[in-house]
């Protein structure tokens, strides 16, 4: 079974950056083609950040330019660096993979003077 576990969220001013960690785990699961997503309070869950095998990435609009989305897989591991952070991504950041897995706990990232 596959275990994703999200880290590194927190409190942060509008401006700030946060660089969010999703370590998987699990039999013989790799860290190919993984996605970031978020859910703010009374909206849906949305994807942000895609990675391939590849290396090739994909952002939603309202993030390109300011997240940056990588892979280690020394550490079977994909970040999500988060630069000029705006109110607005004020959410609960989740990863996955297609097909989706359990969701983890996801880690939250409150942006707030």
């Amino acid at each position: 079974q596959v275990q994703l576990v999200e880290s590194g969220g927190g409190l942060v001013q509008p401006g700030g950056s946060l660089r969010l960690s999703c370590a998987a785990s699990g039999s013989r699961f790799s860290v190919n083609d993984m996605d970031w997503y978020r859910q703010a309070p009374g909206k849906e869950r949305e994807l942000v950040a895609s990675i391939s095998s590849g290396g090739s990435t994909a952002y939603a609009d309202t993030v390109k330019g300011r997240f940056t989305i990588s892979t280690d897989y020394a550490k079977n591991t994909v970040y999500l660096q988060m630069n000029s952070l705006k109110p607005e991504d004020t959410a609960v950041y989740y990863c996955n993979t297609i097909p989706l897995k359990d969701w983890g706990q996801g880690t939250q990232v409150t942006v707030s003077p």
